[in-house]
């Protein structure tokens, strides 16, 4: 199965990510793993990509494409994969239908996780990261036996500027603008299928798993 996960940030991506394709045996691709790939690796792509990235600039979708391209033809994704953070805009949407196109296939479904706003503040402004050990707290869902001291290593815990509320405000303004509409384009293809990503991480997973079973997935 090919499909591509879609959502806003902190619908719980990259965690039902992980789940969805162990079941489906397919390999996860996300865009950042793509990127410290081809960086690391020093690829001619990476080199070009590292260059607008050190000088504070968006990488092109024509890079970001090509390294998608070059990824989908390994062997482990001919039967099936799972995008993770791409696309992320409708241009991007339609260069990924021409690439599949031109390794004659296609997305078979598009997966959206649904979860409002004030879910996703409540979510990520929660969050708290240990100065110590780097771990992640959650002062609701994961707390700590004392506040702000992490029980790992007993270091101090503060809240990162991308999980204040307002930084998390801006960045669902930018997802609105730029990545839901995504949702009206492949619902126009008759491809998207919405689930529900409130409750228990378990809980989710399972719906999706459900969802793509409708689906022979």
């Amino acid at each position: 199965m090919r499909l591509v996960l879609v959502g806003p940030p902190g619908a719980g991506k990259g965690t039902q990510a992980e789940f969805i394709a162990a079941h489906l045996s397919v390999p996860k691709i996300s865009t950042g793993d793509i990127f410290r790939a081809n960086v690391s690796q020093g690829t001619p792509l990476g080199v070009e990509a590292k260059r607008y990235m050190d000088a504070g600039k968006l990488v092109p979708d024509e890079v970001t494409i090509n390294m998608v391209r070059d990824r989908l033809a390994e062997p482990d994704a001919g039967e099936g994969f799972l995008l993770d953070g791409f696309p992320r805009t409708t241009p991007q949407a339609a260069a990924l239908d021409k690439l599949l196109a031109d390794l004659g296939t296609a997305l078979d479904l598009v997966l959206e996780l649904v979860v409002d706003d004030d879910e996703v503040i409540r979510r990520l402004s929660g969050r708290r990261t240990c100065r110590g050990c780097g771990k992640i707290w959650h002062i609701e869902f994961d707390a700590t036996t004392r506040e702000g001291v992490c029980d790992r290593c007993g270091a101090e815990l503060f809240q990162r500027d991308d999980d204040k509320p307002e930084t998390i405000a801006a960045r669902l303004r930018e997802y609105a603008e730029k990545t839901a509409p995504l949702v009206d384009y492949y619902g126009a293809q008759g491809k998207l299928v919405g689930i529900d990503a409130t409750g228990p991480v378990e809980d989710v997973t399972v719906r999706a798993i459900d969802a793509l079973r409708s689906y022979g997935g």
